[in-house]
Parts: C-alpha cells; sequence; structure tokens
C-alpha cells in the first residue's frame, strides 16, 4: 500500500468513508481520484492555507476547491455525516446519556468579507444551496467581523448537530433550531433518533421557553438575575428550576468538543466567503473527527 502523508485520511478512514461518497460526476465526465482531492481539502481544511497554496500533490487547485464547493452547496458532506452517524449509532459509538450545548466564536479573516450580493446556485442546478443565508453568517461584534457556531456534542466529544450564524446572535434562542437539526437515521427501520436522554447547557440557554420545548429531560444553570425575579414573584413566579451538578460537571465535554474542531484552522479562521461554503467547511471537519478512532 502507498505511504500516507501526515494528515491524509488513513487507509481504514478511507475504507469506511469511500462507500459513503457520490458514484459519477457531470454526464460525459467522471470524478478525479476521490482519495486525493478529499486529501487536498482536508490539507487546506487543517492548515487554512489559500485554495491556490493547496501543493500539487493533490491535483489542480481549482479542482480541490470547485469539489468541495459542489458538495457544500448540494449537500453531500451533509448526507455523508448523517451515514457515519446512522453507522456509529448502529454500532453504539453515540454517547446519547449527555448531550452538551454551547457555542464559539469564529473570527472572519478579511479574506471572507466581500461576497457577491447574488444569490449563489447549485452547479448544474437553479436552486439555492440549502444553507445559504442572505446574510451569510458574518456579523459585526466587538472583535469586528465574526461568526457563531453553535453545536451540540456527544459525550464522546465529537459533534452531533450545529448552526452557523452571525457572530452577534445570542445562544439561548439558537437552542431550538440546532436541536431541531439533530437528526440521526436508523439502518434499520424506525424513525431517526432526534432527542437525547439528556441535555447540559450553561446560564446563557435559560429561559422558560427553552425549559419548556425540553420538559424535563436537561440540566441548565440559572443565571443570579432570573433567580432572583423567580423568588420576588413568590408563587406566581413557579417552582425552583432543578439542577444536579454532578451530571453539570459533564458540560465540559462540549467545550472539548468546541476545542477538537477549532484544532481544524479554517474552522478556527473562517476564509470562506458563503455561509454554504463555510457549513460544509465545518461539517467536513465534524466528519473528519467522526472517522478518527
Amino acid at each position: 500500500m502507498p505511504e500516507v502523508a501526515r494528515g491524509d485520511l488513513t487507509h481504514a478512514e478511507w475504507a469506511e468513508l469511500q462507500p459513503l461518497l457520490p458514484g459519477g460526476g457531470l454526464p460525459g465526465g467522471r470524478w478525479s481520484d476521490h482519495r486525493t482531492v478529499i486529501n487536498g481539502i482536508l490539507f487546506r481544511l487543517r492548515t487554512g492555507t489559500p485554495w491556490r497554496d493547496v501543493p500539487a500533490q493533490y491535483g489542480p487547485w481549482k479542482t480541490v476547491y470547485e469539489r468541495h464547493r459542489r458538495w457544500s452547496a448540494d449537500g453531500t458532506w451533509d448526507k455523508i455525516l448523517r451515514s457515519l452517524l446512522a453507522h456509529a449509532d448502529a454500532e453504539d459509538r453515540i454517547d446519547w446519556s449527555m448531550v452538551g450545548i454551547d457555542s464559539t466564536f469564529c473570527r472572519a479573516h478579511q479574506h471572507a468579507a466581500g461576497a457577491r450580493t447574488t444569490p449563489p446556485r447549485i452547479p448544474g442546478r437553479r436552486a439555492l444551496p440549502s444553507q445559504h443565508r442572505p446574510d451569510e453568517g458574518m456579523g459585526r461584534s466587538r472583535g469586528g467581523l465574526t461568526s457563531k457556531i453553535h453545536l451540540v456534542g456527544e459525550g464522546g466529544r465529537r459533534p452531533l448537530a450545529f448552526l452557523i450564524t452571525p457572530g452577534q446572535w445570542g445562544d439561548a434562542p439558537q437552542l431550538i433550531p440546532v436541536l431541531e437539526r439533530l437528526n440521526v437515521p436508523r439502518l434499520t427501520t424506525g424513525r431517526p433518533r432526534t432527542r437525547p436522554d439528556h441535555l447540559s447547557g450553561d446560564k446563557a440557554y435559560s429561559s422558560r421557553r427553552n425549559r419548556r420545548y425540553l420538559r424535563r429531560r436537561h440540566t441548565i444553570a440559572e443565571p443570579r438575575s432570573q433567580r432572583a425575579n423567580r423568588q420576588r414573584r413568590g408563587r406566581r413566579g413557579g417552582r425552583p428550576v432543578g439542577f444536579d451538578r454532578a451530571i453539570y460537571r459533564r458540560r465540559n465535554e462540549v467545550e472539548r468538543t468546541i476545542n477538537a474542531l477549532k484544532n481544524f484552522r479554517a474552522v478556527a479562521t473562517r476564509y470562506d466567503k458563503h455561509a454554504y461554503v463555510f457549513h460544509g467547511t465545518v461539517t467536513l471537519a465534524t466528519i473528519r473527527l467522526w472517522l478518527r478512532p
């Protein structure tokens, strides 16, 4: 077998990924070698280098970029991730006992600004990419141009679902939209898994709407201001919020998940102009984490 370069897919990872890849390319043409091109995309994901500086050993840089852009637009990366999650769930490799939710800022590089105002299209189709956002998932905060990744991660410190928003958006309003993206298919018959056994979150996610949505399957810290307001109202303030300190200690798992995700430099710093391409970048990083043993 040929020697695997640092950061490239190992033979075991390629054997797991290969059956999930699309078979043919455009009519009258063929895809270039999937493994070589994907390794080129992973090189850019790991290093954050400009597309034009991807080493020639991975093929023409434009082929590498167009493959990533196309698969981000038509949802190929999302389909691969769902398949990996389905296999992981069938093999009991997903820890549903405690799923954590948190968010992280991604500073946008100056090259990420200035996207065309014309709505992008899926290559070969007239439809918009499913992850397209008119605001391109980028906003201004104290740190300048930023994006925010809201994600839920399982106990094994791997992401299950995520949502990209402008950096100034709050955390609490995004809890339900993120959980609605949690959809793990079953390899056998049955409905997809959409709810964890338990959810933990910090005080930024504390709200009546979120607690009502989660019912009793959550451990979310209550801010002092909300607790004081509830106590001030007396009986009208409702019952005290249930809080298990022993369970809450596992909240560090989602923070470690974020650290693993941001080890990829193209995730820690956003270089992609379009939100759907950055979504594909984060999805590929998630796929890489699930492929690792």
